[in-house]
């Protein structure tokens, strides 16, 4: 396992865990499977494999959002899984229309440096599913039976927070473990790009508003009950005021583990599950099972 830092408690933690993480393990189906690898089983390419299962992920979702489709065969592989649900969000702000559309394609060039990268090592498109991913987190988060990601512009960036404050937990906890310098020195660079998306989806979310704020922060709880026992999740208002930057006391991002990062994305607080959430079939390559 990755060495995670020191963890921020707060109260919010409480008597929901188990419940919580019962009803996200019923909503999805995920089955227990093989145990997690050990950190010494763990190489820079494996990393790098894991990390592109979820660039791809967050391309198709911001691709959809901002243009109404998803990555072109040419970049999901030989044999890409289907990607379910999606459409072109009806933004109301300009703005944060344009700034969405960066994001799209800055997460479609992670992709692309990571197939370039690993070239015929990398990993085809994992199957997605964002119909049934986000139907579990709204209902764990109390969202509604209705909530849907592409619905509307507050929802969109609801949806991309979830993913954005993991992948820089995700690309932080890779740091302790990558090996080679030049690969290390890249996964800092996309940790930087990724803690910029965060920013505008967190300071976006909470000019929004206090319906905006309690949203957020609902996804913020959930997705800390299941990723492990520490708690390393702050919404975006804490203590009545803003919570811009999720961090240690020492204003330091937290880091999580691969089966941390996969317990969020197969929405299950359970060991030894290797699909589920967003990924019915699983990722692909070496690290899968929370």
């Amino acid at each position: 396992m990755i060495p995670a830092t020191p963890s921020l408690r707060v109260s919010r933690r409480g008597a929901l865990q188990i419940g919580l993480g019962a009803t996200l393990a019923s909503a999805t189906g995920v089955v227990p499977v093989s145990p997690a690898f050990a950190q010494d089983d763990i190489k820079d390419e494996d990393i790098f494999r894991f990390a592109l299962n979820l660039e791809y992920m967050e391309a198709e979702y911001y691709l959809r959002g901002t243009t109404g489709k998803g990555i072109e065969d040419s970049d999901a592989g030989s044999k890409p899984g289907d990607v379910v649900g999606g459409k072109k969000v009806p933004f109301e702000t300009p703005a944060l229309a344009e700034f969405l559309r960066e994001v799209a394609e800055n997460e479609l060039a992670h992709v692309r440096f990571y197939r370039k990268t690993l070239a015929s090592n990398a990993v085809d498109r994992p199957a997605i599913d964002f119909d049934a991913g986000f139907a579990a987190v709204a209902k764990a988060a109390g969202l509604g039976a209705d909530f849907d990601p592409f619905g509307n512009q507050m929802n969109f960036v609801l949806g991309g927070m979830l993913f954005e404050d993991v992948g820089v937990t995700a690309y932080a906890g890779a740091a302790t473990v990558l090996k080679n310098k030049e690969f290390l020195a890249a996964a800092a660079g996309i940790l930087a790009v990724e803690a910029y998306h965060m920013g505008m989806a967190r300071s976006s979310l909470y000019r929004m508003g206090e319906k905006a704020w309690k949203a957020a922060n609902a996804v913020s709880d959930a997705r800390d009950k299941i990723d492990g026992p520490d708690d390393k999740d702050q919404g975006i208002r804490v203590d009545g005021k803003a919570n811009f930057v999720p961090s240690t006391p020492d204003a330091i991002a937290f880091t999580r583990t691969p089966q941390e990062v996969l317990r969020i994305v197969y929405l299950t607080d359970q060991s030894g599950v290797s699909k589920g959430g967003f990924y019915p079939n699983g990722m692909n390559g070496t690290l899968k099972s929370t």
